[in-house]
């Protein structure tokens, strides 16, 4: 009997400019325009350049909006596939092919579909890459992701860790979407994750930390605490309402209505939160599971010339994980954009026992990155971005409380 031919091969999203094992090889690097520094993280200008020069390519229209200050927006493909677990393709391993592995059905999001709590689904994106020497990929869910506690993780063929795309990667991008609190309603062309690219390999120093402190006040508390620094800037949690606030914080509320993704400003939030009153000892017990909006005790600025991110999860300060999703624009909290005072929302939830948070609790690290130039953009009102000058603060599908 002749050998049939294998499953795998028959599974490949049919929009893509070119398969996984077909991709070309990764260009030679690109000179990057108006560059101060030869390292760093890329700015809206430079991705432009490489959108023009097809190192950044999509099967539609890249348009301005999806271009950040320092991130490109990542935009879901018309199909997405439902699959039974998480997974990494590994080294050699296409990631069609685990999804023809592991895939349970098959969705269509061109009309939009509803995305349910408790599944994982695997979206090609409408972007792909050619990376070349030197230059590096990450990603992280976008601010109103991580609100809405949806946890989207990029991932592509060979990859060993979600969110890294190394040097000469050339091929298309995947997301993994997995809502953990509410379902929500998703599109073809909905933005759920960002990237940010990285040419060479620079390191900021707590030496240099420390300078920029001292020039720019990265973090500010009212009680005038000096900075943690150590491999990052520390970030502290408010649960005494340092701006006057007698609510800290929201708990999502269990079996919750659809979210629709491009509904802005639209849903009563009590309908989907508790609100979580400023406790006499300042102290909130997180409940195993649960999710938890809070807000960071300083005052967060990004200065125009670098970016941030809020470290992951670190097992050493509590038995919960902090903050989705961690990228932080040039401009952030900045008084040149209309930012100054802007807190770092903070999307926490405990891991399988009770735990204790303390009022001003350490809870994450900011480390900040050079750019290779200053954007010609920066985060704030002009470009329409939704969370400057905010305190406590709901993703934008939700109604502001009075």
């Amino acid at each position: 009997m002749a050998p049939q031919p294998s499953r795998r091969a028959r599974v490949e999203p049919s929009f893509a400019l070119f398969p996984e094992d077909e991709a070309p090889a990764a260009p030679p690097p690109t000179p990057l325009a108006q560059a101060r520094h030869s390292t760093g993280i890329l700015p809206a200008q430079q991705l432009r350049e490489l959108i023009e020069t097809g190192e950044i390519s999509a099967t539609a229209e890249i348009p301005e909006k999806q271009i950040q200050p320092a991130s490109l927006d990542l935009r879901l493909g018309p199909k997405a596939y439902r699959v039974r677990a998480s997974f990494l393709p590994g080294p050699g391993n296409r990631v069609m092919d685990m999804v023809d592995d592991l895939g349970m059905h098959e969705i269509d999001l061109e009309a939009g579909a509803v995305l349910e709590r408790g599944c994982v689904y695997i979206v090609p994106l409408l972007e792909h890459l050619r990376l070349g020497y030197r230059m590096t990929g990450f990603a992280n869910p976008k601010s109103s992701s991580g609100r809405l506690d949806v946890f989207t993780r990029l991932i592509v063929a060979g990859a060993a860790a979600f969110d890294r795309i190394d040097a000469g990667h050339a091929g298309p991008l995947y997301a993994e979407i997995a809502p953990r609190t509410f379902s929500v309603l998703a599109r073809e062309g909905d933005t759920l994750s960002q990237l940010r690219l990285r040419h060479g390999n620079p390191r900021t120093s707590d030496a240099n930390l420390k300078r920029l402190h001292e020039e720019i006040t990265l973090v500010h508390d009212d009680a005038g605490n000096r900075a943690d620094i150590d491999q990052g800037i520390a970030v502290g949690v408010d649960l005494a309402g340092v701006d006057g606030e007698t609510v800290i914080g929201y708990r999502a509320r269990r079996h919750a209505g659809l979210v629709d993704l491009r509904r802005i400003a639209h849903y009563d939030p009590l309908e989907y939160w508790e609100p979580i009153a400023r406790a006499r000892d300042s102290r909130l017990v997180l409940d195993p599971d649960d999710f938890y909006i809070l807000a960071s005790r300083e005052a967060v600025t990004v200065p125009p010339d670098y970016a941030a991110e809020m470290l992951p999860f670190n097992p050493l300060v509590g038995e919960f994980r902090v903050h989705y999703a961690g990228f932080f624009d040039p401009g952030f909290g900045y008084a040149g954009a209309a930012g100054a005072g802007a807190r770092a929302v903070l999307e926490i939830r405990s891991r399988e026992v009770p735990f204790v948070l303390e009022h001003g609790q350490i809870v994450a690290r900011l480390v900040y990155e050079r750019l290779t130039a200053r954007p010609d953009k920066i985060y704030g009102p002009d470009i329409g971005s939704n969370y400057q000058r905010q305190g406590l603060r709901l993703s934008k599908q939700f109604k502001a409380l009075a």
